[in-house]
């Protein structure tokens, strides 16, 4: 408790008094301050992996939270594991009978070093509209804001139908083992709203662009190449050196681009974003989906980082290693290939590809993933997006709303694993230069939060009817 009482002590300001957080007129401002209160207080807790992780602690006080918002506290369950923790709390409905709807994401964060930032990044502050602080954008703040929707719901007297049930993973950005363990325990869902996906986009005039949702993301992998030899005295070469031989098959494989690939869903999205863009992108966007074979639609896109993995699969090498003294031949060279791979794509494929490309039997290529598992896309099922396409509507009018897919990996992907199908859905809009998770400074407009408790009392409301 005396952590807790810390990172309590860290957000001495009462969250009214924060610059810019301000509630909108004919807003519930008390749910607003209440989010405020509790983003600024978990990112006060350092939940990063390893020593010293405090995620076992913010659970605890989230807990405390939903208690005191309404939810019975046998019903919310704080479960440690190794050096982290996860919560579930349910919310019973009127149905037995009906599946529970799952409201998903992570108290985790990646590490970041005090040294490093502008600001200490477990030190929350609210400044100019934003709030600053590891976690800020992934993803305190939406956790924050889908609480305090769902008290505010319990609050005015909503009966679901069906079990809502909110659950929050421990160890998201590293090993994912709670992710595994809750997407187990909740496999019987009707569907999951993973409020860690998706999102929408503000100009850099600040005025709403657009929103995505998720449908489908990349399945996750690590390959590790391996060359060995016999080594030797330096002052004696070989033909044949390990290190030489990992090279050229790395070239190799950084050479190679994988088929191209389109769904129905990236399809759509294509269509959709292309309306956004203008010019050559906006064609190739246009050609792409119409024939995802047209070569100059393909270089385009793939010469752009932020369209390069809608396309299909990637490889990548990440890192590299070899030889064991500056004076003798080298004995092991090794390097990790991180592969994202297009939803349907077997991994053991890819890896087959890898080692074709690689095209030298002295490289052996295996499969070292952890914490991943292959996962298809979710169907685009029309009371999702009728839910989503209202809920935006209602709360940012005239917002083009499309759906997408994730290069990156999250929970989803275990619930997926399952057949259940998973949405990423926050409300959260950001400007593209402001757009720091997992990075330096990270922060997020404040002016999120009246409009994310609306969406999410709209989302939540029609889907657990």
């Amino acid at each position: 408790m005396v952590m807790m009482a810390a990172a309590a002590g860290a957000v001495a300001a009462p969250a009214s008094a924060a610059p810019g957080a301000a509630p909108r007129a004919g807003g519930d401002a008390a749910a607003q301050a209440q989010a405020l209160d509790i983003a600024r207080r978990a990112i006060a807790f350092r939940s990063v992996a390893g020593p010293g992780n405090q995620t076992p602690q913010l659970a605890a006080y989230l807990k405390s939270v939903l208690v005191a918002g309404g939810f019975a506290a046998d019903e919310v369950t704080v479960t440690p594991l190794d050096d982290t923790a996860y919560l579930v709390a349910r919310w019973p409905g009127s149905d037995r009978t009906a599946k529970p709807l799952v409201v998903s994401g992570h108290i985790d964060v990646v590490e970041a070093k005090p040294a490093d930032w502008q600001r200490d990044p477990f030190t929350p502050v609210v400044e100019n509209g934003y709030l600053y602080g590891r976690g800020a954008t992934d993803m305190k703040l939406d956790a924050a804001v889908a609480m305090a929707a769902l008290i505010a719901m319990k609050r005015d007297g909503y009966r679901p139908r069906r079990d809502i049930v909110l659950e929050f993973s421990g160890d998201e950005e590293t090993r994912m083992k709670t992710s595994a363990i809750i997407a187990e325990q909740l496999k019987n869902a009707e569907m999951v709203i993973n409020i860690d996906g998706g999102g929408g986009r503000f100009g850099e005039d600040g005025k709403p662009q657009f929103f995505t949702w998720n449908g489908a993301e990349k399945t996750y992998a690590d390959f590790e190449l391996t060359v060995t030899n016999p080594g030797g005295h330096s002052s004696a070469p070989r033909p044949l050196n390990a290190i030489n031989q990992l090279s050229a098959a790395l070239v190799r494989i950084g050479d190679y681009r994988f088929t191209p690939q389109l769904s129905d869903l990236t399809r759509t999205f294509f269509l959709e974003a292309a309306k956004q863009k203008t010019g050559e992108l906006a064609a190739a966007m246009r050609a792409f989906a119409a024939d995802p074979t047209d070569r100059k639609a393909i270089a385009t896109l793939a010469a752009d980082p932020a369209y390069v993995g809608q396309i299909g699969t990637t490889c990548v090498a990440t890192m590299v290693s070899g030889g064991h003294a500056i004076n003798a031949l080298p004995q092991r060279a090794t390097a990790n290939i991180n592969c994202r791979i297009f939803p349907g794509v077997k991994p053991a494929d890819v890896m087959a590809t890898l080692r074709q490309v690689a095209a030298d039997p002295a490289v052996t290529i295996r499969d070292v993933t952890e914490g991943s598992v292959a996962n298809d896309a979710s169907p685009m099922r029309p009371d999702f997006v009728a839910a989503v396409t209202k809920a935006m509507a209602k709360t940012r009018p005239g917002v083009p709303v499309f759906p997408s897919m994730s290069a990156g990996a999250s929970d989803s992907m275990w619930f997926r694993y399952h057949h259940v199908p998973s949405y990423g859905a926050s409300p959260t809009f950001i400007k593209e230069s402001d757009d720091f998770s997992h990075g330096l400074n990270e922060r997020t407009p404040i002016e999120n939060i009246a409009p994310g408790i609306a969406y999410y009392r709209s989302l939540f409301t029609d889907l657990s009817k």
